[in-house]
């Protein structure tokens, strides 16, 4: 599924706000807790963010500091 603007520009939101706040949006989402970012969105895109966080997530080897 191609990514839309508005869930492109989530994406881009969430990862301005540092590396504690994604991994905690990940969390939340596999939790299958709702956050701000993504209310009004399908659970379609709520997957894609998902994986793209976790891709974005998976070039850090450590933990954040």
């Amino acid at each position: 599924m191609p990514q839309s603007d508005s869930t492109y520009q989530c994406i881009e939101a969430i990862c301005q706000s540092g590396c504690l706040a994604v991994r905690a949006v990940i969390d939340s989402l596999e939790g299958g807790q709702a956050i701000p970012q993504t209310d009004g969105m399908s659970p379609e895109q709520i997957n894609l963010i998902l994986s793209e966080l976790k891709a974005v997530m998976s070039v850090y080897d450590e933990p954040c500091d």
